[in-house]
């Protein structure tokens, strides 16, 4: 039976490119012509995903700016494990400095990085965390250039707030600094929102097509770009938020996969086979790990049996009278800022200061 639903008021609000390519597949049912995309799992706890949008047509059906985009997926990363997040630092600093070297930067050229954020409100405190650990040298080699060593880069770092603290739109704030200062490439780094619960807390997105302040949350701003600016501008960003639909929706599918995987360790059970030699459950949980639509509608009703769209669909339609949806951050995410924060910091600081490597990055940091 077709329905004739308009779903344009329901769309998924994501910042990360991955998933929004994942959603155009879903909908198109194939590949997007014009966008390149290359995953590299060989390396154990973290999986990088390459992913090129190439022409406007592109964009369009992912709903994402020309660009490169570069994700680093680390589910442990949640764990406040240093051993992880060292490795994570590591990873993140050789990719952030291949990353440059694409876009043409080298060593010599001037970096602004801007801590995008609210350093009142945890879950969007990123950017601010991170400038905190930055190291900064651009006074130096104003005021005391024979004091540099070789190995180290131009670098100057803020934090403008958000326009809620300084009646100033970000956007204005960096372009009168960097009319100013002059850097020849500008890095903003801001906290992002998923449509994925095993998203947030795990992923660093970096890309070389700006960012909107604000627009995780709904609060789109001017771009912070190079059309703005004059000058490349690359953005970094972590999920640390989700909104309350994707919670329902993402619970539903998590129960379904559930039973859908409990059902086939049940009937390899009742066969004589050993329930030691199963494989190992996995999630997120995907389309094939879910039972039959017959026993989606047994478990769950009709809820269980309706395809993604019009589920998303019944569930914005509940949550309307609630103020449409809510935006909800792990209550672990404390820990998580400061942790994930020394990473992109530590990695930043090995990729932009050459002089700057694991034997001695901590000094930098705290």
């Amino acid at each position: 039976m077709e329905h004739n639903i308009d779903l344009s008021g329901y769309s998924i609000r994501t910042d990360l490119a991955v998933e929004a390519h994942e959603l155009a597949q879903q909908q198109n049912e194939s590949n997007i012509p014009g966008v390149w995309l290359q995953a590299d799992d060989t390396e154990a706890d973290i999986k990088v995903t390459r992913l090129h949008v190439q022409n406007e047509e592109a964009a369009k059906q992912i709903g994402k700016m020309p660009g490169r985009y570069l994700t680093i997926e680390v589910p442990k990363l949640r764990d406040n494990d240093t051993a992880i997040e060292e490795k994570v630092a590591q990873r993140f600093s050789v990719e952030f400095a291949n990353f440059l070297q694409q876009l043409g930067i080298t060593e010599d050229k001037k970096a602004l990085v801007v801590g995008l954020g609210n350093w009142n409100v945890t879950p969007d405190a990123l950017g601010p965390m991170v400038v905190e650990n930055l190291l900064v040298t651009r006074h130096l080699y104003m005021l005391a250039p024979e004091t540099v060593g070789e190995g180290y880069r131009d670098v100057s770092a803020l934090s403008p707030g958000v326009l809620g603290i300084t009646g100033i739109e970000t956007s204005e704030i960096v372009f009168g600094v960097v009319e100013k200062s002059k850097p020849d490439f500008v890095i903003c780094i801001d906290a992002l929102a998923s449509r994925a619960l095993h998203r947030v807390n795990t992923t660093i997105q970096i890309s070389d097509t700006g960012i909107h302040p604000g627009s995780g949350v709904g609060n789109k701003r001017k771009a912070i770009d190079q059309s703005t600016l004059g000058i490349p501008v690359i953005a970094i960003g972590v999920p640390t938020v989700v909104f309350a639909s994707t919670i329902v929706n993402d619970a539903i599918t998590y129960l379904l996969g559930h039973f859908g995987q409990s059902m086939v360790e049940s009937k390899r059970a009742y066969n004589k086979l050993s329930l030691s030699s199963l494989p190992e459950r996995k999630e997120p949980y995907t389309e094939d790990d879910l039972p039959d639509m017959e026993s989606r509608k047994t478990f769950m009703g009709l809820v269980g049996s309706l395809p993604e769209e019009e589920k998303r669909q019944l569930i914005h339609e509940v949550l309307r009278p609630l103020g449409q949806d809510l935006v909800v951050t792990p209550k672990e995410v404390d820990d998580f800022m400061e942790g994930v924060a020394n990473v992109i910091a530590t990695g930043l600081n090995r990729s932009l200061h050459r002089a700057v490597d694991e034997g001695n990055s901590a000094s930098y940091t705290h």
